[in-house]
């Protein structure tokens, strides 16, 4: 392991710090509670300018939370959300979310869509058909400008979101279990597709999963989230080299970095099972 990876993981923000960059995010003693249930508590992490942090946990441990917390959907109790020198108290610019169920307008064609944030910013029209086909063709839509959402796959439409949050032009990217939905051939292609494109426009990214192969895969940090109310309770650094392609998955560092982590959220998993059968 190398000193910048010795110190990254000693430090959530030490890899930005070393590289001689500000972190693009900064999360700060974070804390949600819905009432009497306190969802996480003490988040602390940065994300840098050109990293993807990818956090995993346990179902309900608050990780869809999390990311709407720092992207400004909904109000925290406790700590503080940095996205370069903004304090985020609501939606800013420059930070895009992709979601699970890919939140496309039905009635609109996929120009439309893709045009839709960029119209919301006031962009204008010459600026927009400049931009929207480029992410089109970016994300290998191209030739379905004029399709609807009911007629494309749900690779697709993912696809179709993805661009959409990208013409705008992010620093930030937010991701929430983005390939969820769809099955479990298209969701490889799909990862693949997301660090084809993130090397061609590297920015900050935070990518919400469930999967312990997806994270260890596109993270270049992984923050596992436990307990309740749940906080970090790891940050394992992601040593493989880029560019990652299918060979990855079958390095032997692969496997021993995908193990570590399963192993940790195993050990809650068991735990709790066996306070249920107490």
């Amino acid at each position: 392991m190398t000193s910048l990876q010795t110190a990254a993981s000693a430090n959530p923000g030490a890899a930005a710090k070393i590289s001689g960059s500000e972190p693009r995010i900064r999360v700060k003693g974070l804390g949600k509670h819905y009432g009497s249930l306190e969802v996480f508590r003490n988040i602390d992490f940065d994300v840098g300018e050109r990293e993807i942090v990818a956090i995993v946990g346990p179902s309900g441990c608050g990780k869809t939370t999390l990311l709407r917390c720092i992207d400004g959907l909904i109000a925290f109790d406790s700590g503080e959300v940095l996205v370069g020198t903004e304090r985020v108290t609501e939606p800013i610019a420059g930070v895009a979310m992709v979601f699970q169920h890919f939140g496309l307008f039905p009635w609109k064609t996929v120009y439309e869509n893709v045009a839709y944030g960029l119209r919301m910013a006031g962009a204008p029209k010459a600026e927009i058909d400049r931009r929207v086909p480029e992410f089109i063709k970016l994300v290998g839509l191209a030739g379905f400008e004029h399709a609807y959402p009911y007629q494309m796959s749900g690779g697709m439409q993912q696809r179709c979101g993805l661009a959409r949050a990208l013409a705008v032009g992010p620093n930030v990217l937010l991701m929430d279990e983005p390939f969820a939905a769809v099955d479990a051939q298209t969701r490889e292609i799909l990862q693949f597709e997301l660090l084809r494109i993130w090397e061609e426009r590297p920015t900050a990214m935070i990518f919400v999963t469930h999967s312990i192969e997806e994270a260890v895969l596109l993270g270049h940090r992984v923050i596992v989230l436990k307990g309740r109310p749940s906080g970090i309770h790891e940050i394992v650094d992601i040593d493989l080299p880029h560019p990652r392609t299918r060979d990855t998955l079958r390095e032997p560092r692969f496997a021993e970095l995908r193990e570590r982590v399963w192993s940790t959220l195993m050990r809650e998993a068991r735990e709790a099972e066996f306070v249920l059968e107490r």
